[in-house]
């Protein structure tokens, strides 16, 4: 069996702490590893198991293999959506992949990389009942055992049993509360999970039957694919011209053979910060607290603190969350609406909707200290044994200032090793380049002065992880 993580979200009703660059599977959330690391973590014990296929966009994909060095799927298949293409036709590459590796019998179990399972033998003893329903060709999904009527969800209504499961009668969109509250009462109803469970083979037959488009560019896209250090390129050509489809609307409403295994495992998909206060540990006023919080007459609230102190008097049922850059506070009962906060951001043509003051690469990160018209500061980490690419810029000098590690630094073709409290000048235009060869982390301030200062003003020449324009 191949996990198959699906990790091409943009959480934007995660924002402030979510963002386009680092989306909600790529932070800690509800325990110290991120949504990512617990998706992979909760397979553990289960048996026969090959290692992962992860679909992410190109931008995540550095996020994603750091964080699979921390798991035990650290050898992972990392394929590559050049564009965005919906569920359907990533899980269609993934399938190709297994089908070339494995043969057309392995089985698929697909899963999001950024939901909650509290309770994880309950989840092993579904993902067994469904791999035994898979192998029988049938297409599987898992349906959430329904405790309250929710209308942020879409349901499955189950039809006549079929060996562990039950057929799928209905997929239903997501309902209004009467109508929810009705399912459930009902018994007949499930939260769509949007986790499945196939065959490699099984699944692109019935994607060839079902929507020849996606699968004849599927295809094509992979067999034109290209190995990129660890990570497998699709062809963005051909891919673009892919449907936009999901696996529900594309294959599982329009099948004979969709079949529905019950999970009641403590299972949250985290789509708002409610979620994220439900499923959290609550003190004796109900309060979900993170980071460094005071509060007086505080009840049934999210407080979260990522850099700052935050106090708050004399509320009920908000979300407070701070980062670096940005404060969220709002009703809990109006968290859905964060989405339109982070839309008129990118209207606005605001960077906080797509990046932290603090960004990742995958050398390590910057921190953007502070900035003018025609300066600006960052604190530089470079990891051990990392360098930043050969590369100059036409419009701003820099100065580099090393705060704690040993520096290699190559200007202009002249090349010195920099220690704590020593400093090097790189003029406008002058080729330069960065390395740690040391064993531990490199801090550096850099104090930028000229014209521009985008990010978009670097000329690469020569880069160890394949970001050079071609």
């Amino acid at each position: 069996m191949i996990p198959v993580i699906m990790s091409g979200g943009s959480g934007t009703r995660l924002w402030p702490l979510s963002r386009k660059m680092r989306p909600k599977q790529f932070i800690s959330l509800t325990n110290e590893r991120t949504m990512f690391q617990n998706t992979l973590d909760r397979l553990e014990g289960l048996s026969e198991l090959e290692m992962p296929v992860v679909v992410c966009n190109n931008d995540h994909r550095f996020m994603v293999a750091e964080q699979l060095l921390g798991t035990w799927a650290d050898s992972s298949t990392i394929i590559l959506e050049p564009v965005g293409r919906n569920t359907a036709p990533a899980v269609a590459l993934a399938a190709f992949s297994a089908l070339k590796k494995h043969g057309g019998d392995v089985v698929l179990m697909v899963l999001a990389a950024d939901h909650v399972v509290d309770d994880v033998p309950a989840f092993h003893a579904a993902i067994v009942k469904a791999e035994n329903l898979a192998k029988q060709g049938h297409l599987v999904t898992f349906g959430i055992v329904a405790n309250r009527p929710e209308t942020g969800y879409g349901y499955i209504r189950s039809g006549e049993p079929v060996g562990d499961g039950f057929a799928v009668a209905q997929f239903v969109e997501k309902p209004n509360l009467e109508t929810a509250s009705e399912y459930v009462a009902s018994g007949e109803y499930f939260w769509n999970s949007g986790m499945f469970m196939f065959q490699a083979g099984r699944y692109l037959d019935e994607l060839k039957k079902q929507c020849p488009d996606i699968f004849d560019t599927c295809q094509a896209s992979f067999e034109s694919s290209t190995t990129d250090l660890d990570f497998v390129r699709i062809d963005k050509e051909q891919f673009s011209n892919c449907p936009d489809d999901s696996i529900d609307y594309a294959v599982m409403e329009n099948t004979d053979d969709a079949v529905m295994v019950p999970l009641d495992a403590g299972w949250n998909d985290v789509g708002a910060w409610s979620a994220l206060w439900d499923v959290g540990n609550k003190d004796a006023d109900g309060n979900v607290l993170h980071g460094d919080v005071v509060l007086q007459d505080v009840k049934n609230s999210y407080v979260r603190a990522e850099q700052r102190l935050v106090s708050v008097v004399g509320v009920e049922d908000v979300v407070v969350v701070e980062t670096s850059d940005s404060i969220l506070v709002s009703n809990r009962d109006s968290v859905q609406d964060v989405k339109k906060i982070v839309a008129q951001l990118k209207e606005a043509g605001r960077s906080e909707p797509n990046i932290h003051r603090q960004v990742y690469r995958p050398w390590g990160h910057y921190d953007s200290i502070d900035a003018g018209d025609r300066y600006q500061v960052k604190r530089i980490t470079v990891k051990p044994n990392e360098k930043l690419s050969l590369q100059m810029h036409h419009h701003r000098a820099e100065h580099w200032i090393v705060v704690s590690g040993t520096a290699k630094v190559v200007v202009g073709g002249e090349e010195v090793l920099l220690t704590e409290n020593q400093s090097t000048y790189i003029p406008v235009g002058v080729t330069h380049c960065l390395e740690n060869p040391g064993r531990i982390p490199l801090e550096i301030i850099e104090v930028q002065s000229g014209a521009y200062l985008g990010e978009d003003d670097i000329v690469r020449f020569n880069d160890i992880y394949g970001r050079i324009e071609k």
